[in-house]
């Protein structure tokens, strides 16, 4: 059965419509039922208890902070952080995502007034408090760190979720389902494996998987309160990139996620200093051939929730034999 997650966005200001638009395109493409202050368009008292069983029945929080704190209520507390506390209260996972350079937002989408802006810096510290947060300052960012961090999130902290209705719990059906996958995956490693080890004939000059690869992109990265935009460069072999970026795929992945996940791994390595690093577009589409070609990965398009398709990647068994060689730790030989 497919489990899909609901998603509450919230975020502190309604003129970041562009990046609740992002955010909420990025969930239904990875299968979420996403949900926020659109469905209360009258942000008031009157709605408050409707709010709360919303997110009450949400498996996640999303929470995006730009420059204003927000509508207030009649004690002075903004709609959005009396949603983070109750979400907090319920204990819904949070996943915040706070602009990192507030003083460069526009007039227009920040608050001018000390008070509001004090405000908006205490609900930033309490944010950050107790909990690993990221930072954006472009909308285009949002949607990688969106769907790495949920990715992240839904692995670390598993919710119940959502199955469709038709699709009730029957044993008999589970077993028969369990059987299939099973057989399956038996079918996929065969043939991967098949594949891994056809005759040399059939590409000749396909480079074998301890060959280094020439990789390329970019890190962005924060220094007294200022945003950086570096290029960066480094060599690892095909067995690495699988080792490192394997253990993300035991469950499909889209690819924008699968590229920040195997650049946070490669900051790792090559002891970036940046907090969101992205390999660049022809060296990743580069990259994902190979993978293929070695048996490594399987990508293919998915159908989403809203009729639509996005490509996702998931690991081969091919590809797990490769990444447990790579990343267990082994005993000592005895003489």
């Amino acid at each position: 059965m497919d489990t899909r997650y609901q998603v509450f966005v919230s975020s502190t200001f309604t003129d970041l419509i562009d990046e609740r638009r992002e955010v909420i395109q990025t969930l239904m493409q990875m299968d979420c039922i996403p949900a926020g202050m659109e469905l209360f368009p009258a942000a008031d008292e009157e709605q408050w208890a409707f709010i709360r069983k919303v997110i009450d029945d949400c498996d996640y929080y999303v929470l995006i902070v730009g420059g204003r704190y927000g509508s207030t209520t009649a004690e002075g507390i903004s709609f959005t952080e009396m949603e983070f506390d109750y979400a907090v209260s319920k204990n819904v996972h949070v996943i915040a995502f706070l602009h990192g350079q507030p003083d460069l937002i526009p007039v227009g989408k920040s608050d001018i007034e000390p008070a509001a802006r004090k405000k908006l810096e205490e609900f930033r510290e309490k944010v950050s408090t107790g909990r690993l947060v990221k930072f954006w300052s472009s909308t285009a960012e949002l949607p990688g760190l969106v769907a790495l961090s949920l990715s992240k999130a839904i692995k670390a902290y598993p919710r119940l979720g959502w199955v469709r209705g038709g699709s009730a719990s029957n044993p008999e059906l589970l077993e028969q389902l369990n059987e299939l996958r099973q057989r399956n995956d038996d079918l996929q490693g065969k043939l991967a494996k098949a594949f891994a080890a056809r005759p040399p004939a059939t590409q000749p000059d396909l480079a074998s998987a301890d060959t280094k690869f020439h990789l390329k992109g970019r890190y962005y990265k924060k220094y007294n309160r200022e945003h950086y935009d570096t290029a960066w460069e480094g060599d690892v072999t095909w067995n690495d990139i699988i080792g490192m970026l394997g253990p993300e795929l035991f469950q499909p992945m889209n690819e924008e996620a699968a590229n920040l996940a195997l650049g946070m791994s490669i900051a790792v390595r090559l002891e970036l200093d940046g907090h969101t690093v992205k390999i660049e577009r022809e060296t990743f589409n580069t990259m994902k051939l190979q993978l293929m070609a070695l048996g490594f990965v399987k990508i293919e398009s998915l159908r989403t929730t809203q009729g639509g398709s996005a490509v996702f990647w998931s690991l081969t068994s091919l590809g797990r034999d490769v990444m447990l060689r790579m990343r267990t730790i082994k005993g000592e030989t005895k003489k």
